[in-house]
């Protein structure tokens, strides 16, 4: 089958990948010299660029999709997430980043070091690593399976391998050389592509539908599409599952998860990285609010076709898949050159996400686990060995992050469980046992090496006991990392120090 791509769509597409083959040659001339410039880039990045790496790399191609899908298929109490986000932001900048800057660390697992000794530093090290080999090579996939729907209209292996191949090209051509100046500034250009791509499509959405604004915004009132507060007990985005569980995981997205908390260790001082982290939830959330207006006119668009004058409902079947409505739209509605923008901005949202967990799997993986070691056999190690020994980890994570996204098609196509939910769950697993740990050490004088050890196992443990294929139980995601983390904390503080 042809691509449907016009040959505007391909210009704009060249011209994408031509300004990040540019961009991606002037940043890796950034001098690196030590180990730190290379992870944390000196603490010399500046404030506005750091708060939107965070805001791009909070961001994927998921997103992307799955913003518009919410609210189109629901109503957009998904807003309500970014709420917990801004609460635990605010907890993360009053608790979390001072103790890191005082400590000056280059990851944020070394805080566990001082407490509890260099095994704890590792096993949580090692902890991320997994939980993220896994979660975002399910992620990879994700924008890879949309990449390869545009360009190929299929999801043959071979054209999501393809997709796969050209997202982590585009990841390594930041990543490996400048280490995370590269990666930070990359992410500016990537989020004002995929922001302007849905700005556009926003415009072309509204100008297509034969109506004004109170005509639109009443016909959503009545289909119950603006309810923005759930009172309900389930476990999606109802007030409760927001200020508990969702709570928990925006804690560990921007204070325990290294992917994120890269580029607040990236500024100058503290209270430098305080203002990044909450500038970035200013900002994230009107681009959420963004796609998820673009969900809500996709609704007026196929279900009300007294407004849109389209005859048909869309089939959201693409070779015997479900897929989401904003990729049916760009797949069968979206006129020439529209599509070209959006492909790249799908692109974009993906590219930040890939460099990011690059450049934070090689800064774990070399800083709490390999320099430690190597140190311990020889202390006049140079600097620049480490800063070599992170390069050959962003290609070794490339590669395992590349293998982990074609596992996850085979993975989606010989199995029931929804793919996005796979990768949401698989970080569940490890932030229960960090937000245990982490809660001892900031809130109580208790734990030692062992019980930090037993409290990693043990929050494991409770997540695999309350999942369906263990024991039949069915609770919700936010309630999940509840427990988890409860059960974690009680085994961390269960002996004094």
């Amino acid at each position: 089958m042809n691509s449907a791509f016009s040959g505007l769509d391909w210009f704009i597409f060249g011209a994408y990948f031509l300004i990040l083959a540019l961009s991606s040659v002037v940043l890796s001339r950034v001098k690196v010299k030590t180990s730190r410039d290379y992870f944390v880039g000196g603490n010399q990045i500046p404030m506005f660029a750091s708060a939107i790496s965070i805001l791009a790399t909070s961001q994927s191609a998921a997103t992307f999709l799955g913003g518009p899908e919410y609210s189109y298929s629901k109503d957009m109490t998904f807003l309500g997430f970014y709420l917990s986000a801004f609460l635990g932001a605010i907890i993360v900048s009053k608790f979390l980043i001072p103790k890191f800057y005082e400590l000056k660390v280059v990851t944020v697992y070394e805080l566990l070091e001082e407490r509890f000794g260099s095994r704890a530093k590792k096993e949580a090290g090692v902890m991320f690593l997994f939980g993220r080999l896994l979660a975002s090579g399910a992620r990879l996939y994700i924008g890879a399976l949309a990449i390869s729907m545009i360009l190929f209209l299929d999801i043959d292996v071979i054209h999501v391998a393809i997709s796969i191949a050209i997202l982590m090209l585009g990841a390594l051509g930041y990543a490996y050389f400048g280490g995370i100046k590269s990666v930070i500034y990359s992410d500016m250009i990537q989020a004002f592509t995929y922001i302007g791509a849905g700005v556009a499509v926003l415009v072309y959405l509204y100008s297509s539908l034969d109506s004004d604004i109170s005509t639109i915004i009443s016909t959503l009132e009545e289909s119950s599409k603006l309810k923005l507060i759930d009172f309900s007990l389930d476990g999606g985005f109802s007030i409760w599952a927001l200020f508990s569980g969702w709570l928990l995981l925006n804690i560990s997205a921007y204070g325990l998860d290294q992917d994120m908390t890269q580029r607040v260790l990236s500024c100058k001082n503290s209270k430098d990285a305080q203002h990044s982290l909450m500038m970035s939830i200013y900002l994230t959330i009107p681009v959420a609010l963004l796609f998820m207006v673009i969900g809500l006119l996709l609704y007026i668009y196929y279900q009300h076709p007294e407004i849109s004058h389209i005859s048909s409902t869309p089939n959201q079947e693409f070779n015997g898949d479900k897929i989401m409505i904003f990729m049916y739209y760009i797949l069968y509605n979206m006129p020439d050159g529209l599509r070209g923008l959006v492909t790249v901005g799908a692109v974009a949202a993906a590219l930040s996400s890939s460099n990011s967990v690059l450049g934070a799997m090689s800064s774990v993986a070399v800083e709490d686990i390999y320099k430690p070691y190597r140190l311990k056999r020889d202390r006049d190690v140079d600097e620049l060995h480490f800063v070599k020994a992170g390069r050959v980890m962003v290609l070794v994570f490339a590669i395992l992050l590349s293998f982990m996204a074609l596992l996850s098609f085979y993975w989606q196509h010989y199995t029931n469980l929804p793919l996005l939910s796979f990768a949401l769950g698989v970080m569940v697993f490890a932030y229960s046992g960090l937000i245990g740990v982490y809660s001892a050490v900031l809130f109580t004088s208790r734990g030692t090496t062992n019980s930090v050890t037993m409290a990693f196992v043990g929050g494991v443990l409770s997540i695999l006991c309350l999942q369906p294929y263990t024991f039949g139980l069915h609770i919700g995601f936010a309630y999940q990392l509840v427990i988890g983390s409860v059960v974690s904390f009680l085994i961390a503080i269960s002996t004094k120090r």
